[in-house]
């Protein structure tokens, strides 16, 4: 079985994703890792990011592993450095490369093929599982959402301020819905979850519930 969760940056959707598959017992997949993952690979190797055929190289050639919630590359974990405040700057680059998503759509599905899992993202209902069992659409206000990020960079020692990532959130947004493949889309067979007010439990229980029930 194959559950997908999709939605904007900060509503939620890592957490979400990787409780609900713990419970489950299901596999947990971090596509945005993939992309972040990407993004790390061509600074470290200085490869242009405007350089849309060499960006598509690099994506080709790594060797991306994604396992127990850790992420590797050419056999280095980079499960923190890809969260950064740079990382998450640079991710449109590859986001908005076609050839670098089907790449990694692809090895998105032929890791869903060997197992149950639960994946998370932006175009994992509508384009890398279009044929999903189960989809939910994750969402909250921008100033919930920007409040959530501001506390995941706190915690990890960055600094910035509330209204700066008010504005990257607003032009993410726009990017996420405009990008020409893979663009951040609501599945029509999606379930919408806002999740303002709700605890991370109280969320988990509800798609569980709905799960569930379609494995019945």
């Amino acid at each position: 079985m194959i559950v997908t969760i999709d939605g904007p940056a900060g509503a939620g959707k890592s957490s979400v994703a990787r409780r609900l598959a713990a419970e489950l017992g299901f596999e947990y997949l971090d596509t945005g890792a993939m992309y972040r993952a990407v993004a790390l690979a061509c600074v470290e190797r200085s490869t242009s990011l405007g350089d849309v055929e060499a960006v598509a190289g690099v994506a080709g050639e790594m060797k991306l592993q994604l396992k127990n919630d850790r992420v590797w590359v050419d056999g280095s974990d980079v499960t923190d450095s890809i969260r950064s405040m740079h990382v998450t700057s640079l991710i449109h680059y590859v986001a908005d490369n076609p050839a670098v998503r089907w790449r990694l759509v692809e090895l998105q599905r032929n890791i869903a093929a060997q197992v149950e899992i639960v994946t998370e993202g932006r175009d994992q209902g509508t384009v890398a599982f279009p044929d999903a069992e189960c989809k939910f659409f994750l969402t909250a206000s921008p100033t919930e959402r920007a409040r959530r990020r501001l506390s995941e960079l706190e915690l990890r020692g960055e600094t910035t301020t509330f209204e700066e990532l008010l504005l990257q959130q607003e032009e993410r947004d726009q990017r996420d819905a405009t990008r020409p493949v893979g663009a951040l889309v609501k599945a029509v067979d999606a379930v919408e979850i806002v999740t303002d007010g709700l605890t991370l439990e109280e969320t988990v229980k509800q798609l569980k519930g709905i799960v569930e029930a379609r494995q019945n």
